[in-house]
């Protein structure tokens, strides 16, 4: 199988390792594949992909849609950044847990952020850019951002030289956890 699939200590979120083939022109490696994505446990249909690109100390995140949830496949093809995902299911046992993951452009890593999450992003590096294949539209109106720095979830942020991230408006007023919306 080209990919090797590393469930997360949040299982429904997985770290995927593909098979990279290189010789001195270059590389090349499968980034999807539904077969083997099936295989690995991951059932997702993409309805639209996204390239974002971002500076160092850019914070993108914690974005969820309350209807119409997405599942994000993302990966950097430049650049390095630090990809978080936090359990926004009411129901699970892992509530309110985040899990997160260094994605790079070396590495090659690709991360699935399962519908029911959200999901946010560090960049590390000068710049980076990303790709995300969702498996929903992008509906702004169902939108929900939680607040980076929200006490409850107590992420872990790799900040550069300890300064505040770069923020959106959306970014800054973020709600709190216990004050979010939730999925059922």
């Amino acid at each position: 199988m080209p990919f090797k699939f590393n469930p997360m200590v949040i299982p429904e979120v997985v770290l995927i390792e593909p098979q990279i083939f290189g010789d001195s022109r270059g590389f090349f490696m499968e980034t999807w594949s539904q077969r083997d994505f099936l295989q690995g446990g991951i059932t997702a249909d993409f309805v639209q992909e996204n390239h974002s690109s971002s500076k160092q100390g850019v914070l993108r995140g914690l974005h969820y849609q309350v209807e119409k949830p997405q599942g994000k496949l993302l990966r950097v093809i430049v650049g390095e950044i630090f990809d978080v995902a936090v359990d926004l299911r009411r129901g699970s046992g892992t509530f309110g847990r985040w899990v997160g993951a260094y994605l790079s452009a070396e590495n090659k890593k690709i991360f699935w952020v399962p519908p029911g999450f959200a999901h946010g992003f560090y960049v590390v590096s000068p710049v980076a850019e990303i790709l995300y294949s969702c498996t929903e539209f992008y509906a702004p109106q169902l939108e929900r951002c939680i607040v980076w720095n929200d006490p409850d979830l107590g992420i872990s942020w790799p900040l550069v030289s300890g300064s505040g991230p770069i923020l959106s408006q959306k970014d800054r007023e973020g709600q709190f956890l216990q004050r979010a919306d939730f999925y059922p």
